[in-house]
């Protein structure tokens, strides 16, 4: 009797999901298609085509499986991902992986943009803007993190990208006014593109705030000795 109650159910539940169409209907996309945010500085993107909805998330293209009209599962993540067009969100379905936190993605309003597509359009306002908001939800955010930035400059210096560095390095000095080592890298940047006056400055102030950081000793010799 178990093993036929179990067969019984496995049937209902697999002809569940084999009528769910896999199709959206026309309001369903206009209202959930955009931009949410993964994390603070991350998107997923929400599209359609032939009325089935598709992501893209960190390059990758996902075809999540549609469980019902508004949940859909997503191997690559593991989760269920349930739309809500009233909140425009998306809600992770909860399981005990999550140990009781409830994730929530909210959806980008039109035009608006993370910090950090914002400095690659060499937009240093609204990307500083962005950063500060970040430390001001969550100031141990790594995205945030010192050294996370000053790697990201450095990448950017190493292109030859200068704008995106010195912009970074700015941002930085912003985020930690009482770093040494935040100055200098903003000073290294100037004075990659030859602009000794702001390398000079920023060298100093690298040194007002710790006397001993021999990258900026160093580098402040070299511009200033004749």
């Amino acid at each position: 009797m178990k093993a036929t109650y179990f067969f019984i159910i496995s049937i209902i539940v697999f002809s569940t999901f084999s009528c769910t169409s896999k199709k959206n209907s026309p309001d369903f996309i206009k209202k959930v298609t955009g931009r949410y945010y993964f994390n603070a500085d991350e998107v997923i993107e929400v599209h359609f085509t032939d009325a089935k909805l598709l992501l893209n998330w960190r390059n990758q293209n996902l075809n999540p499986l549609k469980l019902n009209d508004s949940t859909f599962y997503v191997r690559e993540l593991n989760e269920k991902l349930i739309f809500n067009p009233l909140k425009n969100n998306i809600e992770l379905a909860i399981k005990r992986e999550h140990k009781g936190k409830k994730y929530v993605f909210n959806k980008l309003t039109k035009g608006e943009k993370t910090p950090s597509e914002y400095l690659t359009e060499n937009n240093y306002k609204m990307a500083l803007k962005g950063y500060l908001k970040i430390k001001k939800n969550d100031s141990l955010s790594p995205i945030i993190k010192e050294r996370n930035l000053n790697k990201l400059g450095y990448m950017y210096l190493r292109n030859n990208n200068f704008d995106r560095a010195i912009n970074v390095f700015k941002i930085s000095t912003v985020l930690y006014p009482k770093s040494s080592n935040t100055f200098d890298s903003l000073g290294d940047a100037y004075f990659k593109t030859k602009d000794t006056v702001n390398a000079i400055d920023n060298y100093k102030k690298a040194l007002a705030i710790n006397p001993e950081n021999r990258s900026s000793k160093r580098s402040l010799k070299k511009l200033t000795v004749r």
